[in-house]
């Protein structure tokens, strides 16, 4: 069974995407194609407006397809679903729509067509479709009662499907597969489709890893930026704050310094009476004024130590 990419050929002016279908099971005609994406849903984006959206081309995916005894499976690279996408527009196809490929239908126009650059930020996720990046999305304007109210509303049609000619590339695997038994052959076939769809999801893993990433240091600069803010704002408050340092370190010397020598003379003091009590033969600590004094004379010690601490990280800090 052979795996077969379809391409725009641009040099074939059939070549291309003429209509949008609205479809419950397409019908499937040689050489033409009808697309219909299974999982994807239509989304009713404004039933008031009557509005559809729905993955028209999905990139990558296998579609197993059989035209008589010929079984196959098809794909679309996302190169060739943004081709189509564009050349659709670019042919002024928007107004071309058919029920069941079978009936023409008016009132139905594409009015939004985009491909899907982001999984998590994209449109259709708001209305619940979840498809791969490369996707062609189409929103379809539904300006025919009787088409909405006996397909749409009743859910007899279910998703879109397209209508257009696609020319062939075949990918076959490198060996011959003469000889090889039919579990041999169903194992290269699948290891094939493998490889399409894992390359899909990687691509996405790499996409999400990237956005992740880029969401993450987006939320760092906004903290960062608020970071610069307090600081430059703290740091416009330090300068300006720097002469009172610098006058508040003067001041503090001069306490300092009147602190010192009125210690010394609360010492000297101490020193006098200790010996006036000894001529005396008495214990000066035996005086509660004295030892008040002594206490009082320690405090004071401590505190302008304290005060020539700090003064000293206050300079080291200019």
């Amino acid at each position: 069974m052979r795996i077969v990419e379809l391409i725009l050929d641009e040099a074939q002016s059939m070549m291309g995407i003429e209509a949008i279908s609205i479809v419950e099971n397409p019908a499937i005609e040689e050489n033409f194609l009808a697309l219909k994406s299974d999982e994807i849903k239509l989304a009713e984006v404004n039933k008031e407006k009557k509005i559809l959206m729905g993955a028209l081309l999905i990139p990558n995916k296998p579609i197993y397809r059989k035209a008589g005894a010929d079984e196959y499976y098809i794909y679309f690279s996302k190169e060739t679903v943004e081709k189509a996408s564009q050349l659709y527009l670019k042919n002024g196809n928007q107004n071309n729509s058919t029920l069941e490929h079978k009936h023409e239908l008016s009132g139905l126009t594409l009015v939004e067509s985009w491909i899907v650059e982001d999984t998590k930020f994209d449109k259709s996720r708001k209305y619940g479709l979840d498809v791969p990046v490369g996707t062609w999305m189409g929103a379809v304007k539904v300006n025919n009662d009787d088409v909405w109210n006996e397909y749409v509303k009743t859910g007899k049609v279910k998703g879109f499907s397209i209508e257009g000619y696609f020319a062939d590339k075949m990918e076959r695997p490198q060996d011959n597969t003469t000889g090889l038994s039919e579990e041999e052959k169903a194992d290269l076939l699948l290891s094939q489709i493998t490889n399409i769809v894992k390359g899909e999801k990687l691509e996405l893993s790499l996409i999400d890893d990237i956005n992740r990433a880029k969401n993450s240091l987006l939320a760092d600069i906004s903290i960062i930026n608020e970071a610069k803010k307090i600081t430059d704002k703290f740091y416009s408050t330090l300068i300006s704050e720097i002469p009172k340092a610098k006058e508040r370190i003067n001041t503090n010397n001069k306490i300092y310094e009147a602190a010192v020598k009125k210690g010394q003379l609360a010492l000297d003091k101490q020193l006098t009476f200790r010996k006036a009590a000894k001529e005396l033969g008495i214990e000066a600590t035996s005086n509660n004024d004295y030892n008040k004094l002594v206490d009082e004379q320690m405090a004071h010690k401590k505190e302008w130590e304290d005060l020539q601490q700090v003064n000293d990280l206050l300079k080291k800090l200019l």
